[in-house]
């Protein structure tokens, strides 16, 4: 399924694409800009390929990701030029090439060999080139190899999402939720952890190499391990909970969306309730000029108030953020920018030419500390979590004396709770991309 007006909004795309990159070479002295797609690698003393990841600068340009060994060379004042490799072979299946919405806006060169390829680079000076393995090309360019200013400037403009990005990024999260609603009802009807994970593969129509990045499909205490993949074809003896955080792609754009259920009706449900609640309320603070980092101070501090209100903490929800209790609660940051890379570029520079704006003490994992504007596409993840290793040092703190930890403990068969949308700024305020996909909400018990 295309996006209505695709055609037209990918045209201001690719006007926008050149402006930004023929002002970053002109304050980095440069004349072109190669983008190199990246090279096909295979596994340590075997023949059986790596899947292949293409460079996001590649990919910022045009919507082809399985395009190894392949070109954009940017003049300013010339049309854009790709090379692309798409070689004669009857052992794998190779993409063909065929004319799209894009390719008018390219001089659009198909070529059968890498070194008919490598021919078309440019014998110039004042070169910059962008992608991975730059030491192959040395002696065949005379080239600035990933200049970190010129990319400073290309990943900061990045942040700023065009209209045609935006698109991609909702239809994105249109196949995840497809996925999302399928693996919901594979959960309620007994799956287990692997097949509920084929059912989101088949509904959002994605191979494992497509999605962008592994899912995190996890029952009961599962839920507790942050980054959990291991997806078992064991069903527990009881299941009490399912956290799903999984995305999809469209024209190498990625959605990342995450929700929990319980299986019963239960204080566990009602916990989840109030933690979609409460990042619905952080959802409603988003507009631009807002700092990225009281959004995730203010997380904080209601999650704290949840701490409180479910009789987990014998503390103010002021006093949990203030002795750094909650941490131990939720240990990760609030979110992250989102777009051709799951955790997308530029979200701690201080400005377009570089340097960093901290994280605020003791919050190590957040991926963004910038102030929001007009285009920013973000994820808001708040988490409650009962991680056993996290307990077991509070446990030993001077803070145990106000957990209760019988209450804790009728809790950890469940693991934890993340929800989490796709957010884009507006000059109005925001837009949640994944709320009306769902329509409207979550799907209880």
């Amino acid at each position: 399924m295309k996006p209505d007006n695709l055609q037209a909004l990918y045209q201001d795309h690719h006007s926008e694409i050149c402006r930004r990159t023929e002002k970053a070479l002109q304050k980095t002295n440069h004349d072109t800009l190669i983008i190199y797609s990246g090279m096909q690698e295979y596994f340590f003393l075997d023949d059986n390929h790596i899947p292949f990841k293409v460079n996001p600068h590649f990919k910022a340009w045009l919507p082809i990701s399985d395009a190894p060994e392949s070109f954009v060379i940017f003049e300013p004042g010339t049309k854009p030029v790709l090379v692309l490799f798409k070689p004669i072979d009857y052992w794998f299946k190779i993409t063909p090439f065929e004319s799209d919405f894009w390719t008018g806006y390219f001089d659009v060169r198909v070529l059968d060999t890498v070194a008919a390829v490598y021919e078309q680079l440019p014998a110039k000076d004042r070169i910059a080139f962008i992608g991975p393995g730059p030491e192959r090309f040395k002696d065949k360019l005379n080239a600035d190899f990933n200049p970190t200013e010129l990319i400073s400037r290309l990943d900061y403009a990045r942040a700023c999402k065009t209209d045609y990005e935006v698109a991609c990024i909702r239809e994105s999260s249109r196949l995840a939720v497809d996925g999302h609603i399928a693996a919901e009802r594979a959960f309620r009807e007994g799956a287990t952890e692997f097949d509920i994970h084929l059912a989101y593969l088949r509904a959002s129509q994605q191979t494992e190499e497509q999605l962008p990045y592994g899912n995190i499909i996890a029952l009961n205490e599962n839920a507790a391990v942050l980054h959990y993949h291991h997806m078992s074809n064991d069903l527990p003896d009881q299941v009490h909970s399912f956290l799903i955080d999984a995305g999809a792609t469209y024209n190498g754009y990625a959605s990342d969306i995450t929700r929990t259920y319980s299986s019963t009706q239960n204080e566990f449900q009602e916990l989840i309730n109030a933690m979609d609640a409460a990042q619905q309320a952080i959802c409603d603070d988003v507009k631009p000029g807002v700092d990225y980092k009281d959004l995730h101070i203010s997380a904080n501090q209601r999650i704290a108030q949840l701490l409180t209100d479910f009789n987990l903490v014998n503390l103010s929800a002021e006093a949990i953020v203030e002795t750094g209790i909650s941490t131990s609660f939720f240990p990760h940051g609030l979110g992250h920018y989102l777009g051709l890379q799951v955790h997308d570029v530029g979200g701690f520079q201080a400005s377009e030419e570089g340097g960093v704006i901290p994280r605020p003490d003791g919050h190590p994992y957040l991926r963004l500390t910038r102030k929001l504007e007009v285009g920013h596409v973000i994820t808001i993840e708040p988490g409650l979590y009962f991680i056993e290793p996290l307990l077991a040092a509070l446990s030993k703190s001077e803070h145990a004396k106000h957990i209760d930890w019988n209450k804790v403990d009728s809790f950890r068969c469940y693991g934890g709770i993340r929800v989490e949308d796709d957010v884009v700024v507006t000059a109005s305020g925001h837009e949640n991309i994944t709320r009306p996909l769902f329509n409207g909400g979550l799907v209880t018990a």
